[in-house]
Parts: C-alpha cells; structure tokens; sequence
C-alpha cells in the first residue's frame, strides 16, 4: 500500500500566501511515485477556537467539525505543513487545528516548508516542538521561503530555483520516515 501525505495549508488569513507555496509544494510532490500527496486547506474544516471539552489525548471527540477534521488527519502517513511566520511562532489557525486531535498524529513523519521576513524559521522550531509532543517525527531539511527574496511585493510567490532542491531533499526524508514509522502504526493499532 501506498504513502499518503498531507500538504497542509497552515494559514487561513485573507490574502494568504500560504496557498500558493503549498500549490508549489504539491506540484513538485506530486511528480513522484513513491507517495501519493494530497493538498488540505484548513479552511475547509471550518474548526472554531479549540471547542471540545475533554483532552484531544482521551479521543472523545463530541464535535462533528473535531470528527471531521480528525478522520482526514488519521488518513496519512505523514504531512508536509506549510506554515507563515507570525510574530516568531506559527499561526494561530495551525496551533488550533493541531490541538484538536492527539493520536491521529502519532508516530508519522511531518516535513516543514516555511515563510516570513526570516524565512519563517522561528515559526518552523516552535512547529517543531509541539510536533515532539505529539509523536510526530519531524525531518531535518526545512525549506525557508523569504518574503522578501521569494515573493514579488511580498505577495506574488516567485521562489528561487535552489529551493527545488531543498524541497526533494525534504520529500525523500518525510517519505522515508514515514514509511520506517509504518509498523508503529500498526502496532498501535493493533494494541488499540
């Protein structure tokens, strides 16, 4: 069976430019064979301020938007997310989405693709943290866009063509832990 893996749009802010650097994203992913890459917009899960009552970690989700939002994160193996910088952290909407769920996440690869005036860094190793938490293993490539070098007028995404590199770098170790982290699946949900 084949890998399955997320783009994640991690914006839901009007004007974003989050849309067309997971677009890039699931493009150049899309040419490969070895997994088989979906986009996700976060806005089509219409997921308000974290709602549910009881702890993502018990699985006791009351809200058809949590149990929608957690049977299309349970679907992969693995998740690309691309994430804004907003004052040195990820956005708002990301933070949200992830809390919502707990072991839809477990034992999964995730790679991330970020963006802001320091090319989005600081919001990547905060990302980086609460996917620790979340047993997601987190690869070492990173693609950093700059809104300044990347984007026309900070709006129109014209990335450099070095970051193609550095995005195939990041798929080949986001497919390849996603598939060592298979049999962890299994388990768990054998044990489940």
């Amino acid at each position: 069976m084949s890998l399955k893996i997320a783009v994640i749009i991690g914006s839901t802010r009007p004007g974003r430019n989050g849309e067309a650097v997971a677009k890039w994203v699931h493009e150049l992913a899309s040419q490969r064979s070895d997994a088989e890459f979906e986009l996700v917009d976060l806005l089509d899960y219409d997921l308000p301020h974290l709602d549910e009552a009881v702890s993502a970690s018990q699985g006791k989700y009351a809200g058809e938007h949590t149990k929608k939002w957690a049977a299309k994160v349970a679907e992969f193996d693995g998740y690309i997310f691309v994430t804004p910088e907003y004052n040195h952290s990820t956005s708002g909407a990301l933070k949200n989405a992830i809390d919502y769920v707990y072991a839809e996440w477990n034992n999964k690869a995730a790679g991330l693709v970020s963006y802001g005036a320091a090319g989005g860094t600081r919001a990547a190793e905060h990302l980086r943290l609460i996917l620790g938490e979340l047993q997601i293993a987190d690869v070492r490539s990173q693609v950093a866009l700059s809104l300044v070098t990347d984007f026309e007028n900070y709006s129109v995404f014209k990335p450099a063509a070095f970051h193609e590199g550095a995005l195939t770098t990041l798929l080949n170790q986001t497919v390849a832990w996603a598939g060592a982290l298979k049999p962890l699946r299994a388990s768990a949900q054998l044990a489940a």
